[in-house]
């Protein structure tokens, strides 16, 4: 090959070569979205995270006060009985 052939032939694996390395860009730019987004993904998670971890401590915390209250109220209603039957036991 020499001459003008060779000259065409170096010119096509020329442009064989450009079109593979666009093509090779345009994955790589792709990869790269790809991975902007799953970025923005991840961090959407955490915050969803973080906010359900608040929102669980509330939950729990509102939980040992209903605890608490509901075992105040029980025995409040166990002394109220305790009156109420002295005080019927007396009358009779």
């Amino acid at each position: 090959m020499t001459g003008e052939g060779g000259l065409d032939t170096a010119v096509r694996r020329l442009a064989l070569a450009l079109d593979a390395l666009d093509a090779a860009v345009e994955r790589r730019r792709e990869a790269d979205r790809n991975e902007d987004t799953l970025a923005a993904q991840v961090q959407l998670l955490g915050a969803d995270r973080a906010r359900l971890a608040d929102k669980l401590d509330a939950e729990a915390a509102l939980a040992r006060e209903l605890r608490e209250a509901n075992r105040d109220v029980a025995e409040r209603l166990d002394r109220a009985i305790v009156e109420v039957q002295a005080v019927l036991g007396e009358g009779e």
